[in-house]
């Protein structure tokens, strides 16, 4: 896989994410967050499961980094998922969106890797654009954007793990691990937090098919085999566009509509991605480049 490949297949699993927003709050109409997540997660594996080599076991670094992997995914989708109960699709991909400035973040402090200056710069056009998103007037953060900035931590960790363990591990596996633990984790949570009900509709049978197949197998089968192909920051970068796949579905489907300073927040998005396309740093190519 070529780096502009890699680029676009990221960008690719990024739009199925940002479109999903919209099919979750919809399915939340007609099932209990907890069963929702068990049934996607569950379907998913078992979709996964006969293009995934299981011999010989995971051991050692794979299998404690699929486990990471794993508890990540499922405290961010279980959190991410009970937000989306209570604030807007928009709004929560926005919130949700701060996870790829806080992924180089998260490197630095953990793994001691520095991002290059021109990708530190084009970031921070990006997350200036994700503050105007958040539309810091229209009065401030509720608890579902509280429990979605959980996701956001997550899924920041998530990036920055995805990075490092898909370069020397089984990439299909490590995708597995992620889903059947989510499934794992929300069927408990379920049974313990909440009274499962799921009403079968057209409506919720048509958001759960577009989460399993598209924002629960193929988008992270894509995430894992484009990230061994370029940085943590690099791959931060891209997933800014989701919060903007996210709004345009939002407004397409469900009529929401965003202020003109947060469209502007989009823009200043595109232009951090843009910004990074100008020149590319040395010490990114350097990362993102597979071991012999």
């Amino acid at each position: 896989m070529t780096r502009r490949q890699a680029d676009l297949a990221l960008l690719v699993a990024t739009a199925m994410w940002g479109t999903s927003f919209v099919a979750v709050k919809s399915a939340l109409a007609s099932a209990t967050p907890f069963a929702f997540l068990a049934i996607r997660f569950g379907l998913a594996a078992l979709l996964l499961a006969p293009g995934t080599r299981f011999t010989p076991p995971p051991r050692g670094r794979e299998l404690a980094g699929g486990l990471l992997l794993g508890a990540l995914v499922a405290v961010g989708f279980i959190s991410v998922t009970l937000g989306l109960v209570i604030t807007t699709p928009s709004r929560s991909a926005f919130i949700v969106a701060i996870s790829s400035v806080l992924a180089p973040v998260i490197a630095f402090v953990v793994l001691g890797q520095r991002p290059a200056w021109f990708t530190a710069a084009a970031l921070a056009v990006a997350g200036l654009g994700m503050y105007f998103l958040t539309a810091p007037d229209a009065g401030g953060l509720n608890r579902g954007d509280l429990l979605t900035l959980i996701c956001a931590l997550c899924f920041g960790g998530q990036i920055v793990a995805v990075t490092e363990l898909s370069r020397h591990s089984d990439a299909r596996r490590l995708v597995w691990m992620q889903i059947a633990s989510t499934a794992v984790l929300a069927a408990v949570a379920a049974v313990l937090f909440e009274r499962p009900r799921i009403v079968w509709t057209p409506a919720f049978v048509a958001a759960l098919a577009w989460t399993v197949v598209f924002a629960s197998t193929v988008s992270f089968v894509l995430q894992a085999e484009a990230q061994r192909h370029m940085s943590t920051a690099r791959a931060a970068l891209i997933f800014c566009c989701e919060p903007l796949f996210a709004a345009v579905t939002s407004w397409l489907v469900l009529g929401e509509t965003l202020a003109l300073m947060q469209w502007a927040g989009g823009g200043l998005i595109l232009a951090g991605m843009v910004l990074v396309e100008v020149r590319v740093p040395a010490r990114d190519i350097s990362a993102a480049r597979i071991p012999e």
